[in-house]
């Protein structure tokens, strides 16, 4: 194993998208296995993938199928093991519509914010309800806040749906929780929890991402990142509480004292599994949105499977 400090980016940090990983630094699992990791914010998502891609990170905590925005294809990345299980983001409207959850007929004339690599996931899930949004005028807009470096998307959503500029917004759950909390959004469309078309379930989920190279020369390295991964989940699961004390190393205060909460509503989907019908839906997925070439390809192409032993039941 590598005596090196690793470093692995995310392209979410006050959020908990990807807390499992961060938390497995802050809560001391990486040390645990003998590591010695920095994990580092770097947004937007395609700046994130890039790095792992010209090597100034060793590993990304980010959505699944984001590799490809930096590796055509799979060539020459694998997914080690999941965070967390399903699509995680969120769409938030504004509380003062009246909507009733899961109601996506009500969308109609609204205007909607997510970043890009989002919106594209949110015309899909639209699509397979039988929406067309252009025809329903579904207005999608990404923010030129958005592509700052270092700006949370979900946070920053809330505070425009709080002060009107948007009808509602599609991101992490810590943005949701937000909206919630100051009375202006309410949650319409939730897929990880049943919402919308069973399907959408698997278009991505939160994962861990090395390249080949990196698994090759560091196989030491990824295998004790998936067992920090697994401690982190068994240790939340077990205390959520401890996601409170993660939570205060790592974020604000404000958005520290919501994420114990996020997270224990997250937990029934913590797991590092990943499934060969997860790899098929994400891939059918990715090629509809334009970021695969082909809609299948073969389930050791996405995922390095030596590590398989290693993940949860």
């Amino acid at each position: 194993m590598p005596a090196s400090r690793l470093r692995i980016a995310v392209p979410d940090l006050v959020s908990n998208s990807y807390f499992p990983c961060l938390a497995a630094s802050a809560l001391g699992f990486y040390s645990e296995q003998g590591l010695d990791v920095e994990a580092v914010h770097i947004s937007p998502v395609e700046k994130c993938v890039a790095a792992l891609r010209d090597g100034e990170v060793d590993f990304i905590g980010a959505s699944a199928h984001a590799p490809l925005l930096a590796f055509p294809d799979w060539e020459g990345v694998k997914l080690v093991c999941a965070q967390s299980q399903g699509l995680y983001w969120l769409l938030v409207m504004r509380a003062d519509l009246g909507m009733a959850r899961g109601d996506l007929r009500g969308l109609a004339g609204r205007k909607i914010a997510a970043v890009p690599f989002v919106a594209a996931g949110l015309r899909r899930i639209l699509m397979a309800a039988g929406i067309d949004p252009q025809a329903e005028d579904i207005v999608i807009i990404s923010p030129a806040t958005a592509a700052r470096p270092g700006v949370n998307f979900g946070v920053a959503a809330a505070q425009a749906l709080e002060s009107g500029a948007i009808d509602g917004f599609m991101a992490n759950a810590m943005g949701a929780e937000i909206a919630m909390r100051r009375g202006v959004g309410t949650v319409l469309l939730d897929v990880r929890r049943g919402d919308g078309p069973s399907e959408c379930f698997g278009y991505t989920m939160p994962a861990i991402a090395a390249t080949d190279r990196t698994i090759a020369t560091s196989p030491d390295a990824a295998a004790a990142i998936v067992r920090a991964i697994r401690s982190t989940h068994a240790a939340l699961k077990a205390d959520p509480s401890q996601a409170g004390a993660a939570g205060e190393r790592l974020f604000p205060p404000f958005e520290a004292s919501l994420i114990a909460d996020i997270i224990e509503r997250d937990l029934p989907y913590y797991s590092t599994r990943i499934t060969h019908g997860f790899v098929a839906t994400m891939n059918a997925y990715a090629h509809a949105v334009g970021l695969l070439s082909v809609p299948a390809l073969p389930y050791d192409r996405v995922v390095a499977t030596r590590f398989a032993e290693l993940w949860d039941a």
